[in-house]
């Protein structure tokens, strides 16, 4: 197959096959060629943790679950949650690694989190580690994956157990770079998925608390001072940028070195207006289920039909991303609706909470947009970076001439090369 990513857009369900075959494609020759083979003389893998166990700082943990993938009872979360603080670990388990496994050691985790309430909540996770670097040492990149969609079976940390995760090839050179990785699911993967899709304040919590669990992994022995990077593209990118903003007063022990966006949906209201009639209303919808998971009073079944309630169900039950961009295609909101909530007091109330910029990130930020992206509105990512420069963080701002679902692929050099100069201690530049 020639998986060239070049094409500026991609329509209908054949082309949306192929290029989620090309990035699959790339997950395994990249995983192969690149990262099965560690040169002589490297030091044997590391011990790592325990395979499965309950810890945590004051956590009481429920005892010991299995380590086989359809036992689903890991991700149920506890109740009550153990006591203890955002970031501590409630229970983990060893996973595969999927298309690295050969070369990375990896562990899905449950941990104490925050939702967009400021209540407590779990969350689970993948913290991966490369055989060939002492943890110790390594730097930590909290990896924000893009939307994997609602259905329990698309969770992140079973993608990356299977090696079906689109953005694997971004992990890969993570990973042969020495980084340790803490991929977060977010909120809500569990058998019965409430995930609060685009809802940024719980998402920045998520990945936030993914690096502080890496660290606190029993046994794993990554530093409490480690160089920190939030990294993400789309969802990702929201959720990145969320975790800048949100550091310094929720996480002021990280040492955070820097941040990269891609793809940012940093304002709800411009990204989710295009999308209604259009290839992305599946994403619309999505983040009204998200949304209404997150803030329970926003009541969006008053909003649904009969036969909208159904299918928001379903979508909720069964949709991944591709379902989401092919199953639902050039649907209309009024499909599902009596009336619209996206322009009420109430949702816009929330999505103004959920709005990016409010806040100076005070680490430097690599942040890049399509600009025929066709998911995630430009204009409004070419306004939060307006907006970051004139509170004064320093900005380095990439455009490229394609779409969304290309620069996936396309803004990953130059985002690892920024994640590289970080760690390394050189100076940041800035276009504002």
């Amino acid at each position: 197959m020639h998986c060239a990513l070049s094409v500026p857009h991609f329509t209908g369900r054949c082309h949306l096959r192929k290029i989620f075959s090309c990035l699959a494609v790339t997950v395994t020759v990249t995983a192969a060629a690149v990262l099965t083979a560690a040169p002589a003389g490297f030091p044997p893998a590391h011990a790592g943790p325990p395979g499965t166990g309950t810890a945590g700082t004051g956590a009481t943990g429920t005892g010991a679950v299995g380590t086989e993938a359809a036992d689903d009872r890991f991700y149920v979360p506890p109740d009550p949650l153990p006591a203890g603080a955002p970031g501590d670990v409630i229970r983990y388990r060893a996973s595969v690694a999927g298309a690295v496994r050969a070369t990375a050691d990896a562990w899905q985790v449950m941990y104490r989190s925050t939702d967009a309430l400021g209540r407590p909540n779990a969350v689970v996770g993948t913290v991966l580690v490369p055989r060939t670097t002492d943890p110790a040492t390594a730097p930590v990149v909290a990896f924000a994956v893009g939307t994997h969609g609602p259905a329990f079976r698309c969770a992140p940390s079973e993608m990356l157990r299977i090696g079906a995760l689109y953005e694997q090839p971004a992990v890969n050179d993570l990973l042969k770079a020495g980084y340790a990785v803490a991929v977060t699911d977010y909120e809500g993967y569990r058998p019965d998925p409430r995930t609060t899709y685009v809802t940024g304040r719980a998402e920045g919590h998520a990945v936030i608390d993914a690096v502080r669990a890496a660290q606190r992994l029993p046994g794993l022995g990554l530093s409490p001072t480690a160089k920190v990077v939030f990294r993400g593209y789309s969802q990702g990118g929201g959720a990145a940028m969320w975790a800048g903003q949100l550091q310094p007063s929720y996480a002021p022990e990280l040492n955070l070195v820097g941040v990269v966006g891609g793809g940012v949906p940093a304002d709800l209201v411009q990204v989710a207006l295009p999308l209604d009639g259009r290839r992305g209303f599946g994403l619309l919808a999505y983040s009204l289920i998200g949304l209404d998971n997150a803030y329970p009073e926003l009541d969006l079944e008053d909003y649904l039909t009969e036969s909208g309630k159904a299918e928001f169900a379903r979508m909720q039950r069964e949709a991944c991303t591709f379902e989401l961009l092919v199953d639902y295609r050039d649907h209309r909101l009024a499909d599902y609706t009596t009336s619209s909530p996206v322009l009420t007091p109430p949702w816009l109330a929330r999505v103004q909470e959920n709005r990016l910029g409010g806040e100076a990130i005070r680490v430097p930020v690599h942040q890049y947009h399509a600009t025929g992206d066709d998911l995630v509105d430009f204009a409004q990512a070419k306004a939060l970076r307006d907006t970051y420069c004139r509170l004064g963080v320093q900005v380095d701002w990439r455009t490229y001439p394609t779409d969304h679902i290309t620069s996936v692929h396309t803004g990953n050099a130059a985002a690892q090369a920024f994640t590289a100069d970080r760690v390394a201690g050189r100076p940041a530049t800035s276009n504002c």
